[in-house]
């Protein structure tokens, strides 16, 4: 059996950081995780062949070739995904199609076959048989949330690992909150599901051999959302640290309260994580009770950040603005919030009702949905709901809440406020060639092109005089910024 693999390309937005790119000359910012995990669960003796239209060309050639096309994706991915499928049809090549933008909205795609909603473990064996037998059903839906002890270690060998910035791995499923606007429950579950340990060294050991040196993602719902499992782990995470000595660092997802845990924030960092997103979303403490962040209430949020930074954990923060109950000045809140907290990488979008989530029920039983979502939070399209304030008032506040932010001379500002509580690790990721010439790049692009080059080279040359150690991590988010900039710029 021959099938071909596709994870669709990936629209820019702030999530592709398709403007970091050009710095670190890679082709993508991740590898398509969810694919080569699927890859993995299929028989050894196929012959496999993946196509990431993120990295690479999808030839005519390559669905000749195939018996069956597998695609992954998400909601953002629908455009691309449309294009592909017609290219298969053309071709009178079968689709099997999985991941969250079928599992939400599968029957939005007449023109694909055949459909795996939900996660794949439990459905493979059934599909495997079906593919030998020439008898593949239209729909296999998962009976269930599967336990992750039978999920393989992914297929990295099948990836051309220098095409990308930051490698993938996943540890758990699933989320104990209940955010009103959160699409993980429906698909995910609200019991946390993790893989042993040793399971997920396994992963980590597989991309150590195949030479991967740099950061890896670890792409959990929340990594704290069963705190003693993933205690565990980090524990054995350390362990594997001192044995093998390898050279690369780790990001993740987690919830605020992860600065009440002083031991969980000692055991990461030294395991070896140097950032972590928190979804903050807002200030304002009205909106999160509306949309049920009740982790986040009740306290203190930028100090709560700054433990998090003080601990050598980078904060990306996720911000919404549109709640109900938003007044005039949201953005004046949020854009107050995030300079004070020193949030570097604010990543702030439009509230967007999500396929199945409690937000879309309820705005459909009040009458208030218009469309369904493009998956993208940051177009002027996100808001696919009437608002309760004045929709022109909140897109033309929002684009300029996002312009703000990333002016240069605002986002150096709070570039600085995070240096100034950010504690380092002394086990640092190696300065690689590649690196080198990252910075070569933005000395000329930021430096000498870009409108903001005075206050670049005042941020530069205040870092190295007055913070040296931090000089590499100030670098790569004047890096950053540039892509945030451009983004912001486009709305």
């Amino acid at each position: 059996m021959k099938i071909l693999l596709i994870s669709p390309r990936t629209p820019n937005t702030f999530w592709s950081f398709k403007h970091v790119l050009r710095f670190v000359a890679k082709k993508a910012a991740f590898p398509p995780l969810g694919l080569i995990t699927v890859a993995a669960m299929l028989p050894p003796e196929w012959e496999l062949r993946l196509v990431d239209l993120n990295v690479g060309r999808l030839e005519d050639s390559d669905l000749r070739w195939a018996d069956y096309v597998l695609i992954s994706a998400m909601i953002v991915h629908q455009e691309s995904v449309r294009e592909i499928a017609g290219r298969c049809n053309a071709l009178d090549k079968p689709i099997l199609a999985g991941g969250p933008l079928f599992t939400t909205g599968h029957e939005s795609f007449p023109e694909i076959q055949h459909f795996v909603l939900g996660e794949a473990e439990e459905v493979m064996p059934q599909l495997i048989a079906d593919l030998r037998a020439g008898t593949v059903q239209r729909v296999y839906r998962a009976p269930g949330f599967p336990r992750l002890e039978q999920t393989p270690v992914p297929r990295y060998d099948l990836l051309r690992l220098r095409n990308y910035v930051t490698m993938a791995a996943q540890f758990s499923r699933g989320c104990p909150y209940d955010c009103e606007f959160c699409d993980i429950i429906v698909m995910n579950g609200r019991v946390p599901r993790t893989k042993a340990p040793a399971q997920f060294i396994a992963e980590l050991e597989a991309l150590r051999r195949l030479g991967w040196k740099d950061m890896v993602f670890v792409v959990d719902d929340n990594f704290i959302g069963n705190k003693a499992r993933t205690k565990a782990l980090l524990h054995a995470m350390i362990d594997w640290r001192e044995r093998t000595r390898p050279e690369m660092g780790f990001l993740t997802e987690a919830s605020i309260n992860l600065a009440d845990d002083a031991e969980l924030r000692e055991l990461m960092a030294a395991a070896g994580f140097r950032k972590v997103f928190v979804g903050i979303e807002t200030p304002s403490a009205a909106a999160l009770e509306e949309c049920r962040k009740f982790q986040n209430t009740g306290r203190d949020l930028v100090s709560a950040v700054q433990v998090l930074q003080k601990s050598g954990l980078e904060v990306m923060g996720g911000f919404i603005v549109g709640f109900d109950s938003d007044t005039g000045d949201i953005f004046k809140q949020q854009f107050d919030f995030i300079q004070r907290s020193g949030v570097a990488t604010a990543m702030v979008g439009l509230l967007t009702a999500l396929p199945q989530t409690r937000l879309y029920q309820r705005l459909k039983r009040e009458g208030r949905l218009i469309s369904e979502t493009s998956g993208d939070n940051t177009g002027m399209g996100a808001l696919n709901f009437h608002p309760k304030l004045n929709r022109e008032y909140l897109e033309n506040g929002y684009r300029e809440l996002m312009r703000r932010l990333y002016e240069p001379r605002n986002y150096y500002r709070r570039i600085r406020v995070f240096l100034k509580n950010y504690r380092a690790s002394s086990d640092r990721l190696r300065i690689s060639r590649g690196d080198v010439e990252a910075f070569l790049k933005s000395f000329w692009l930021l430096g000498v092109w870009d409108r903001g080059r005075w206050a670049y080279w005042r941020f530069f040359l205040g870092t190295l005089i007055r913070r040296p150690q931090h000089f590499r991590v100030a670098i790569e988010l004047a890096i950053v910024g540039h892509h945030f900039r451009r983004v912001a710029a486009a709305l």
